[in-house]
């Protein structure tokens, strides 16, 4: 090959060489176009996932605002529908007496010796009963009746024990029970059990015409709601030597489902469950009691106890049943 075709061939490879590369800008060209392409799309794509989340959050608190109203009322209704409950529930059916000492008196010498008397509470209300005089130094019985009930519905118990001992019987009616109560409210136990202190108390303080100690040692007996108060009272008291309890509830909100079922046959358990919410807010003031039964029976030893269960309260019977076991000397 001669020197000018070489020169030919370097001449040509000169300038065909760059012409390897004459399409790099395109190339570069077409890229951040495409780039920019794709940025374009993620930026519309991001401002319509913008669009569609503020659309969806507006949608939200629009519901919200429509929603949150309806359920605070639905709530309200709940509180208040529960507290009205419990205010119902804890104002007993009241009625005249069954039975009076005037009229018993009629019929037994002893009735005709029962007396009315009052006597204060811790918190400064009043607590009214018959009183039967036993013999001087003889032991005394308290009988609580049950809830709807009165002392008149104890009365001829307490007249027949009277006969029988000649125990001194003290026959209270409970808070907001009786004819004409002066406090409106029961509590299903909880304030009861201050009032049986005070019953005990007004006992201990009686006096014989030689201005003796009347009563030696105390028993109590309770049904029901009454039998609440006498094992409170019982829990509390170490003087009260013999507890009879006859129907005895698990606890205050066991009563409350009783006495609800009774009162309000009508969707019993909702009703009942309402009444229980109740309790919280009605009784603010500590009254009503959450312990069990069977708490206050661990704290009760070294005393004479008689347990009874009536076939008519299968619930209460099963609770008094179990109940036997809490006791330590069971």
């Amino acid at each position: 090959m001669s020197i000018n075709e070489r020169k030919a061939i370097r001449i040509k490879l000169l300038f065909s060489f760059p012409t390897n590369y004459v399409n790099i800008p395109k190339v570069i060209s077409k890229a951040f176009s495409f780039t920019l392409s794709l940025f374009s799309h993620t930026v519309r794509f991001t401002n319509q996932t913008l669009r569609l989340m503020a659309k969806t959050t507006r949608l939200v608190k629009t519901f919200l605002r429509l929603l949150l109203p309806a359920v605070l009322l639905i709530l309200l209704a709940l509180v208040g529908a529960s507290v009205w409950l419990t205010y119902r529930t804890a104002a007993p059916p009241t009625a005249k007496y069954i039975m009076t000492p005037e009229k018993y008196g009629q019929l037994s010498s002893r009735g005709a010796q029962v007396t009315d008397e009052t006597w204060s509470n811790k918190d400064g209300s009043t607590s009214r009963g018959w009183l039967l005089r036993g013999a001087d130094n003889a032991p005394a019985v308290i009988l609580f009746h049950k809830y709807g009930a009165d002392r008149s519905h104890v009365l001829n118990l307490g007249v027949k024990l009277n006969e029988s001992t000649n125990f001194t019987v003290l026959m209270p009616d409970l808070r907001a029970h009786g004819d004409n109560p002066s406090v409106k409210n029961t509590s299903f136990g909880g304030c009861e059990s201050e009032d049986a202190v005070a019953a005990v108390e007004f006992l201990k303080n009686l006096k014989n015409a030689n201005q003796l100690n009347l009563v030696g040692n105390i028993g109590v007996y309770g049904i029901e709601l009454g039998s609440l108060a006498a094992l409170n009272i019982a829990a509390k008291e170490p003087s009260i030597k013999a507890i009879a309890l006859d129907s005895v509830p698990r606890d205050s909100d066991e009563l409350v489902t009783e006495t609800v079922g009774r009162r309000f046959p009508f969707a019993s358990r909702i009703t009942s469950e309402l009444a229980k919410l109740g309790t919280y807010i009605y009784f603010y003031d500590g009254c009503y009691k959450r312990e069990t039964s069977c708490d206050l029976a661990k704290r009760i030893g070294n005393r004479k106890i008689l347990l009874v269960g009536g076939i008519d309260e299968p619930m209460l019977q099963e609770s008094t049943s179990k109940l036997a076991k809490c006791f330590p000397n069971s």
